[in-house]
């Protein structure tokens, strides 16, 4: 393996094009590209100037001069594409949800642990400057007991019933394609939830419009989450303890500031730092040093806890009805 770590990008969708933009900008190397098109490989190799277009998955996934995958395409299809690449001996980055249920995301991170290779969920966020120092601050007991986390992520998505933000067949919904945001940020900051309560109003394809949950804790801490694809929102969230709180700005998910307050409300910390491009080059930092390392897991966001969250996600499609048709 040369020193820089060659990627692969599998899927040609928005993310990508993002992805790899950070990418570029923050000194990555991308070696090629793949599509089941080899008009949709060449068009995005031609706009971010990749050597290697390939008009099939194998073709990229076989690539010498690749060394790790990134998975780009709707969840429905990561479990396949992810084990396509890991078969191949690539590590992969695959992008959220990391599959359509856990019972898929289990079998992606029980071959890469046969295999010894890397397997990362892109939860972009985990690896924010913000989140970073915030964790730190949690950590210290600087706002002292976590009681409450309060995240909510809307936007106001196409309505169209052929788009795939609102197609069962592609696993559309608010909840794994916006939810998982605030899903996941409890998990960071609280752990498994012991309890799961979850309400949904559905779109007219069937897929949840919004839906709102809260996760009690063995602690007696809750989470109180709310995401939809049919209307815009502030996107802030806030944690909440026995000695204070830190309230994150818009959109808490992406590179941003938060302050921190004491119980009595006074200002003890303010945090802002600026980010190049649009932050998503941070995971790939991640998934470039456990690979150099020669490590399968880092400690921010292990394939066991990625599993986990799938399962919490299963559990609230199971309260409120939303069932996929391939499962």
């Amino acid at each position: 393996m040369s020193t820089a770590i060659r990627w692969g990008i599998l899927g040609t969708g928005g993310i990508a094009h993002l992805f790899v933009t950070d990418l570029l900008a923050t000194g990555h190397t991308v070696t090629a590209v793949g599509s089941r098109s080899d008009e949709s490989a060449r068009a995005f190799a031609d706009a971010h100037g990749i050597a290697t277009s390939h008009g099939s998955y194998t073709d990229l996934v076989t690539d010498d001069n690749v060394d790790i995958i990134y998975v780009a395409t709707p969840h429905p299809m990561h479990r396949e594409n992810a084990l396509l690449a890991l078969h191949a001996g690539k590590h992969v980055l695959v992008e959220k949800p990391f599959a359509l249920n856990a019972a898929e995301a289990q079998d992606v991170v029980d071959v890469a642990a046969e295999r010894g290779l890397v397997v990362l969920e892109a939860m972009w966020t985990r690896w924010l400057p913000h989140m970073v120092r915030l964790r730190e601050i949690v950590a210290a007991g600087g706002i002292g007991e976590v009681r409450t986390v309060i995240a909510e992520h809307n936007q106001n998505l196409p309505t169209d019933p052929a788009n795939r933000l609102n197609d069962p067949a592609l696993g559309g919904g608010a909840l794994l394609d916006l939810g998982i945001y605030p899903v996941s940020f409890a998990w960071d900051m609280l752990g498994e939830p012991a309890s799961i309560h979850a309400i949904s109003t559905p779109t007219v394809t069937g897929v949840d419009a919004q839906t709102s949950m809260v996760f009690g804790y063995e602690s007696g801490a809750q989470a109180i989450l709310q995401t939809a694809l049919n209307t815009s929102g502030p996107n802030t969230a806030s944690v909440i303890g026995s000695d204070g709180w830190v309230a994150i700005e818009d959109t808490f998910y992406a590179p941003t500031k938060f302050t921190v307050y004491n119980s009595d409300g006074e200002i003890i910390e303010t945090f802002s730092e600026e980010v190049i491009s649009r932050g998503m080059q941070f995971q790939a930092v991640e998934a470039e040093r456990l690979i150099a390392e020669g490590l399968t897991e880092g400690e921010i966001l292990p394939p066991s806890e990625t599993v986990a969250i799938m399962k919490t996600l299963d559990t609230v499609r199971s309260q409120i009805g939303l069932r996929y048709p391939s499962e």
